[in-house]
This record gives C-alpha cells, sequence and structure tokens, in this order.
C-alpha cells in the first residue's frame, strides 16, 4: 500500500472516532510516528510504499486512537513552552494553559537573585523543567505523590539536560519539605469536581490518572490542604501560584485569603477564563 492510500484509510477511519475534525491531521501524526518520516518527507513521497510491519503497527495505533487514547500517550510525546516531553498514563498530558502560570513564575522570579522554588505534584515535570530552563540561577524542587510520575519527570529533566538543577522528592504535597523556606511555590493540582466526571471528554476521563484530576466534590480539596501550607512554607514577600479550574476564583481567592496571603490577583488564558490564582506572603 502507497503512504497516501495509508493516509486516506487511516483518516477515514478516524472520522468515526470522538474526534472526527482532527483526524487527517492525526492519521499525519501517527503515520509519521511509525514510518519515522518528517510530516514534510511524508507529503513529499506519498507514492512511496509501506511495509508490512509498519501497516500492522499503523492499523494497532489507530485502533487505539479511533478508542479515544491521547495521541500524546500513543506516542508518548508532546511538547511545553517550547521543549520535547515524554508523557505516559502516569501523568496527565501537559496543556498550553498551564504556560500561563509558568509566565507568571518567571516574571516573579526575577525578584530574587536566586530564587527557591518548589513545584508541587509535578508530574511530567513540565513546570518545573520549564522554570528551570528559563531560570538558570533557580534552585527548584519537584515533589509528587507518585514514584512513577516522578520518573516521568526525572526523564524529562535529563533529556533537556537539566536533571541536576532540580531535586526529586516523593511525598504528599509540601509534607516531605516541612521546616524549609521557598521563594515561590508553584502547582497545577487536581481540581477538577469528581461530579464533573462525566462531562469529561473520553481522552481525559479514560485515560489521564484520576489522582491528578479529581479533587472531591467541589475540586477544591487539595486546595484546602495546599493554601495553608504554602503559607508556612514561604520567605516573607514569596508568593505562591496555582491554576484553578473554570468557576473557582471567589472559592480560591476566599481560601488565599483565609490562609493570610495578600495582593490576591487572577491572570486569565487567552479565552478570558481565570486560569492563575496567586497569593503573596505579607
Amino acid at each position: 500500500m502507497q503512504l497516501r492510500a495509508a493516509l486516506d484509510e487511516a483518516a477515514a477511519c478516524l472520522s468515526g472516532g470522538p474526534h472526527p475534525e482532527r483526524a487527517r491531521r492525526d492519521a499525519e501524526v501517527l503515520l509519521c510516528y511509525v514510518t519515522g518520516l518528517t510530516h514534510a518527507t511524508l507529503l513529499a513521497h506519498t507514492t512511496d510504499e509501506l511495509n508490512a510491519a509498519h501497516s500492522a503497527e499503523l492499523t494497532t495505533l489507530i485502533e487505539r486512537r479511533h478508542a479515544g487514547e491521547p495521541i500524546q500517550y500513543i506516542t508518548g510525546e508532546t511538547e511545553f513552552y517550547g521543549l520535547p516531553f515524554h508523557v505516559t498514563r502516569d501523568v496527565l498530558i501537559p496543556r498550553p494553559e498551564t504556560e500561563h502560570l509558568v509566565e507568571r513564575v518567571i516574571e516573579l522570579a526575577h525578584r530574587f537573585p536566586a530564587p527557591r522554588i518548589v513545584d508541587v505534584g509535578t508530574g511530567s515535570g513540565a513546570i518545573a523543567v520549564a522554570l528551570a530552563h528559563a531560570l538558570p540561577h533557580a534552585a527548584i524542587t519537584t515533589i509528587d505523590l507518585s514514584p512513577a510520575a516522578l520518573a516521568v519527570a526525572h526523564r524529562n529533566a535529563a533529556c533537556c539536560a537539566l536533571a541536576k538543577r532540580i531535586r526529586f522528592i516523593e511525598g504528599d504535597l509540601l509534607a516531605p519539605v516541612t521546616g524549609e523556606s521557598f521563594d515561590l511555590i508553584v502547582s497545577n493540582p487536581p481540581y477538577v469536581p469528581t461530579e464533573d466526571r462525566n462531562s469529561l471528554s473520553v481522552e481525559v476521563r479514560d485515560f489521564e490518572p484520576e489522582l491528578a484530576l479529581f479533587a472531591g466534590a467541589d475540586g477544591l480539596d487539595i486546595y484546602r490542604r495546599l493554601i495553608p501550607a504554602a503559607f508556612d512554607a514561604l520567605a516573607p514577600g514569596g508568593s505562591f501560584l496555582c491554576e484553578i479550574g473554570f468557576g473557582q476564583t471567589d472559592a480560591v481567592r476566599s481560601l488565599l485569603a483565609d490562609a493570610g496571603f495578600t495582593n490576591v490577583v487572577f491572570t486569565s488564558d487567552l479565552q478570558g477564563i481565570p486560569r492563575v490564582a496567586e497569593g503573596q506572603h505579607p
């Protein structure tokens, strides 16, 4: 079978999947992944033959994508803040919205000559690695409850030649660093209400780790524990920043104020939705 025919067949199959609008693009990504071709080379050599082994592998991957598995898990690859990342089903797939969180941390980090930063619930390590890349003078710690997630984060840091710049610790929220003091604490915690499970896309609901998604009936369980702990772990003048879900602005504002934070502000994403909550230790 020629590459053009294989691509057409794969796209036709995916058009009956959960995201028909991405059928052609997903088919191209998976065909490039199987053959090792770049997108430009694929389009320039559509009459080349697809060998039997590659054809069988492509069929398997198309079936997985048709069932709703995110293409990032299938290929094990994604990009965040211009850097390459490896992802498995042990970690959330980094979202473009989280780049707003990284950008705000970078802005605040310039207040400190050698900022001490901790990323709570690091997952793939996307935030910590992006910060280490952008802030060569920062001392960065990552914490995650999942050893499998920490292994993915360490691999990503190593692939970006940043593993020696980041400390990796297994544990629950800030408990492993009790007694330490930080200038910036950042987190993209679980914040999806459990009652919203059925409203999530099949890619998220059936494939991404529940531990990194859900946080009680109202999605605020982690915030209730993390925000007071962050206040205690910050040095005076330091800031806590976290990603929040849709409609959680008022609740998170109250939690930050109750914990003692001042200068509480929110940063919106490109759709105008408040995405990053921020509070300062007096």
